[in-house]
């Protein structure tokens, strides 16, 4: 990584813009999965798909897991991206500033909450979000996910874990590095790849990571979706390997003008379901949805990977848009909503009073606690 970028200073308007994205940015990733993930379900357990649908049965969640608002693997590990992303500004006070560490040794807690049956109370050096006991369950983590995180080593651009992954697990995870509105859009690119390939190490897969990151990050900033679009473009064109995601996002681009949404679009958009067509497919999804509702709808309802390209869509529109647009019918349900209300208002706050917070002049006990050094 390049050198950090210089503290901004913020506005209380600005904060508050800011904090509604970031939130927004959170909720609506979970509430894409959350819409998703009764229809990957049976697939995943075996059974046969569920069957394409043109838009959301009336307006209720569909259980999945067991519960009503059940999250996958793509907002626990969306969750332990903005813990990693805290810790690093955290740890930037010891002269120490690698995020791609830090972000690796928030996914290697949460491997841990794949495998242990609740959080350990003795490892205060865990932090406060690895002793959330709703997080210890299985929700659909990939043979990537967890074979990428099996172990301590770390992959790198030079030697990625996975080489021949290129499923969309590392892009649906990817939101939070947008969310550094502070950053330069080249270095948002770069922190996502780098982390992307710690489990996903095919071109497409974590350039479509990085992709996905500079759109969300051009949304935080105001810009517009088409605009935010362009901007990844043009940072693409720069990177071996680029041409099959800028084509799914032209591609994704050129379908909007192709008439009316519906299920068949979409599907042909996912094609394979890998992390090109889910990216191409949210994309879509977000340009033509009449409303969130709608978008939602349609990122979910296509025979793909639902969970998955709902996730994208989801992040993307509650960038946005912020968090009042999202269904407040829908949001009260999710599992876990108040954890992610707390981690977005902790990363909003470190990322604009985190001088207040720590630093050489003091630091504050509590937060130390929640995002410890270590």
């Amino acid at each position: 990584m390049g050198a950090p970028p210089a503290a901004a200073v913020w506005g209380r308007a600005e904060q508050q813009d800011f904090r509604s994205r970031v939130r927004g940015a959170l909720l609506g990733t979970a509430l894409g999965d959350v819409l998703g993930a009764p229809l990957d379900q049976p697939a995943l357990e075996g059974a046969a798909p569920a069957e394409p649908a043109e838009a959301l049965p009336g307006h209720q969640l569909t259980p999945a897991y067991g519960r009503v608002g059940a999250v996958t693997a793509a907002t626990q590990l969306a969750l332990f991206t903005v813990d990693g992303l805290i810790r690093a500004q955290v740890r930037r006070d010891t002269g120490a500033w690698h995020p791609p560490t830090d972000v690796h040794r928030a996914y290697l807690r949460w491997a841990a909450t794949q495998r242990d049956w609740g959080p350990d109370e003795r490892r205060k050096e865990d932090g406060w979000l690895a002793r959330e006991e709703w997080l210890y369950s299985r929700r659909g983590a990939s043979q990537a996910l967890l074979l990428g995180l099996g172990n301590d080593v770390m992959g790198t651009l030079d030697k990625p874990k996975n080489p021949d992954a290129t499923g969309a697990e590392a892009a649906t995870r990817s939101a939070p590095f947008g969310l550094l509105v502070g950053w330069e859009p080249q270095l948002v690119l770069q922190l996502a790849v780098e982390c992307a390939v710690q489990t996903h190490g095919a071109p497409e897969a974590y350039l479509a990571a990085g992709a996905y990151a500079v759109i969300v990050h051009a949304l935080a900033r105001g810009e517009s979706l088409d605009a935010a679009v362009q901007r990844a473009l043009a940072l693409l064109a720069a990177r071996p390997g680029h041409p099959p995601v800028a084509d799914a996002l032209k591609h994704a681009l050129g379908a909007v003008r192709q008439g009316m949404p519906n299920a068949a679009r979409v599907g042909e958009l996912v094609d394979d379901g890998g992390a090109v067509g889910a990216l191409s497919a949210a994309v879509y999804c977000a340009l033509v949805g009449e409303d969130i509702r709608h978008g939602l709808g349609l990122a979910v309802h296509h025979g793909g990977p639902s969970a998955q390209v709902g996730a994208l869509c989801g992040g993307l529109l509650g960038a946005l848009h912020g968090e009042t647009a999202l269904p407040p019918a829908w949001v009260v349900e999710l599992e876990g909503r108040a954890t992610i209300l707390e981690l977005a208002d902790d990363f909003a706050m470190e990322m604009t009073q985190g001088a207040a917070l720590h630093g050489p002049g003091g630091s504050s006990p509590g937060w130390l606690a929640r995002y410890p050094r270590a």
